[in-house]
C-alpha cells in the first residue's frame, strides 16, 4: 500500500495551506509589506504546482488522492486572488467569473469522467493555460511602487486576457476530449 505522504502530497497540501493566508494578506488596506509577502506566498504555490506534478511523474509516486486533490488545490489558489483583486480593482469582476466558471465545469467534467472511471489528463493547453494565469496573478498581487513600473497592473491585466483566452480554449478542448473518450469508451447499445 502506497503512502500518502509523499512530497506531491504535501507540495499539494501546502497549496490549500496558502489559501486562507492569502485571504487574509489580499486585503485594500494591508500596505506594501503584507502585499509583497502575499506575493511570495503565491509565488510559492504556483511553484509548488509546477513541482508536484513533476515529482510524482519522476519517481512513480502518482496516487489517487494526489489525482484528485492536486486540481483541487490549484483552482482554490488561483480563484483566491481572482476573487480578492476585484475590490482592489485589479481585475474586473466579469474576468473572474468566466476563469472560476470554467474552471468548476472541468472539475465537474473530470469528475463525471472518474466515476465512469475515465482519467482525462491535463493538457499541455491546459498546463500553458495556467503559466499565464500565475504569471498574470503573481503580477497583479505584486505591489505598486516597489519597481519603476507604473504600468505593471496593466501589463498583468493583459497577460490575464491572454489567459482567459486560454482558459475558455482549454475549457473547449477538454470537452471535446472528453466527448471523445466517451464516445470511444461507450458500449455497444
Amino acid at each position: 500500500m502506497k503512502s500518502i505522504y509523499t512530497v506531491p502530497n504535501i507540495l499539494t497540501a501546502c497549496r490549500f495551506a496558502i489559501v486562507p493566508v492569502l485571504l487574509f494578506m489580499l486585503q485594500p488596506d494591508r500596505g506594501n509589506i503584507v502585499a509583497l509577502a502575499a506575493f511570495f506566498l503565491f509565488l510559492s504555490g504556483a511553484l509548488t504546482d509546477l513541482a508536484d506534478g513533476y515529482l510524482a511523474r519522476k519517481y512513480g509516486i502518482e496516487s489517487v488522492l494526489g489525482k484528485l486533490m492536486d486540481p483541487l488545490a490549484d483552482k482554490m489558489l488561483v480563484a483566491t486572488p481572482l476573487i480578492m483583486l476585484i475590490p482592489m480593482g485589479r481585475i474586473p469582476a466579469w474576468v473572474s467569473l468566466l476563469i472560476i466558471s470554467r474552471e468548476l465545469a472541468v472539475t465537474g467534467l473530470r469528475g463525471l469522467a472518474a466515476a465512469s472511471g475515465i482519467v482525462v489528463s491535463a493538457s499541455g493547453l491546459g498546463k500553458i493555460k495556467s503559466v499565464f494565469q500565475y504569471t498574470a496573478l503573481c503580477i497583479l498581487i505584486f505591489p505598486l511602487g516597489l519597481l519603476p513600473l507604473p504600468f505593471l497592473h496593466d501589463l498583468g491585466r493583459i497577460i490575464l486576457y491572454v489567459s482567459l483566452l486560454l482558459t475558455l480554449w482549454s475549457g473547449f478542448d477538454y470537452f471535446v476530449r472528453l466527448k471523445n473518450i466517451y464516445l470511444t469508451s461507450a458500449p455497444d447499445a
